[in-house]
């Protein structure tokens, strides 16, 4: 039995989180077969999956309900998954310990189930669940967690990434965090606000109290921290802020206009885009000695700089061409080269965490698409398109992208959106209010 003990110094789980691996077992061919989540076409197949209410011991009713709503959501979410109605299932699982009834299963047509309980056990919440192959009755996956009653949405976000992972061979994405600018009132007098919420729109609270105009904030590699842009008293700052206590510094004021500032991916420096009269280069800021480096030098807007995942590469825009398009260069400013070559204008480069592709905007025939793109430009794909998409962000699997999507009329305004890197499951992200510019966190634990 291994133990495993998550606490952040950073106060990430002020109250701990404590794991007992029970069994994980990595889904093998055999197991893999049975998923039958095929993707044909940019459709997906998703599988039916049957997650039985969680048992409750010790006054959990809520926290198992809880629980095992937030695996439902997450895992019919992803478009990978069917959950089953409950309604239909034939068997009421009645004791965690017993082996299901298979033929029962199979009846409802599922072909994976998860099953669970949880207890309360002093000031403990204690959880289990287990998840069957119900055609092969094999036993794919199973967990214990042990930590505080309120973070029992966040089990919930756990038990399905391992779910998630057992059954298709990718990480799951689910224990995340969305950080973003929340929008309210009349188009013309907006309030911006930094706000972040859990990956599933829940558990949203503000960062700044919105007397200041905020912009682009961007995660740190270790999920803590984030930085963005601030406009208080007209005059630009870069700052980088403690999500957890709030406590934020200012990375620096600039003379000029600053714009679209990102971590690198070991967290030691800040990469942005400062103006200077009618043109705005790239620099590089390191976040110890805070002195400052510039990577481009051009009599253009070059801005939208995105470090690839080993930091050896930056993606960027530039309109040096006459057009907005993508460009990629070493990370010490050297070989700045153009991978852009369809017809409109590209825009916002994000690098995928695994290094695979190079997500954009593209504006072209009066509409805004997201797309994905290789390094070297080719391969170039259309996930979705509108009146106004812009601002793609990765999930930490690099499977999932999120954006945000402007509506017209004098009560429209921009709401987030997710959509498969297949082009697949394009999807409203259910908050109250406008949102724009997202950002994804890495994975939490």
């Amino acid at each position: 039995m291994i133990s495993l003990f998550l606490a952040s110094c950073r106060g990430r789980l002020a109250a701990g989180l404590v794991l007992t691996m029970l069994a994980v077992l990595a889904a093998g061919p055999a197991a893999m077969a049975q998923t039958e989540i095929d993707i044909t076409g940019g459709r997906i197949d998703p599988l039916p999956i049957a997650i039985a209410p969680f048992l409750a011991g010790g006054g959990a009713e809520e926290a198992a309900a809880t629980i095992s709503g937030v695996v439902t959501n997450d895992l019919g979410r992803s478009g990978y998954f069917a959950p089953i109605d409950p309604q239909t299932f034939i068997e009421r699982i009645a004791s965690f310990e017993q082996m299901p009834d298979f033929a029962s299963w199979r009846q409802v047509k599922a072909k994976a189930l998860v099953s669970g309980q949880a207890v309360i056990e002093g000031d403990k919440l204690r959880v289990e669940f287990r998840l069957w192959d119900v055609n092969t009755t094999q036993q794919l996956a199973a967990q214990q967690f042990t930590t505080s009653p309120k973070n029992a949405r966040r089990i919930g976000h756990m038990i399905a990434d391992i779910v998630y992972k057992a059954m298709t061979g990718i990480d799951g994405y689910f224990d995340t965090r969305i950080v973003f600018v929340a929008e309210q009132g009349p188009k013309d007098k907006r309030v911006k606000t930094l706000v972040i919420m859990d990956q599933d729109g829940f558990n949203i609270r503000p960062l700044s109290d919105g007397k200041d105009l905020v912009l682009t904030p961007r995660f740190s590699p270790s999920a803590n921290e984030i930085t963005y842009m601030s406009f208080g008293s007209g005059e630009p700052r870069v700052y980088l802020m403690n999500i957890d206590t709030r406590q934020r510094e200012i990375v620096g004021e600039f003379p000029n206009m600053s714009f679209a500032p990102r971590f690198s991916p070991d967290g030691q420096r800040v990469i942005m885009s400062l103006q200077e009269g009618g043109n705005a280069n790239i620099f590089e800021l390191d976040l110890r000695s805070r002195s400052l480096r510039q990577l481009t030098n051009v009599a253009a807007i070059n801005t939208a700089p995105s470090y690839s995942p080993d930091g050896s590469m930056i993606a960027f825009e530039s309109d040096r061409g006459g057009t907005q398009q993508i460009y990629v260069m070493n990370a010490d400013g050297s070989n700045q080269n153009r991978i852009s070559f369809g017809q409109g204008r590209y825009s916002t480069p994000v690098w995928s965490p695994d290094g695979n592709y190079i997500a954009f905007t593209k504006q072209s025939g009066g509409k805004f698409a997201i797309g994905v793109m290789k390094p070297d430009g080719s391969g170039e794909r259309i996930l979705t398109e509108g009146f106004h998409n812009e601002g793609p962000t990765w999930a930490p699997n690099s499977r999932v992208l999120m954006f945000f999507r402007d509506t017209q009329g004098e009560s429209g305004g921009p709401q987030l959106w997710s959509v498969d890197i297949s082009g697949y499951n394009e999807q409203r992200v259910p908050i109250e209010g406008f949102g724009s510019d997202p950002a994804w966190s890495p994975k939490l634990n």
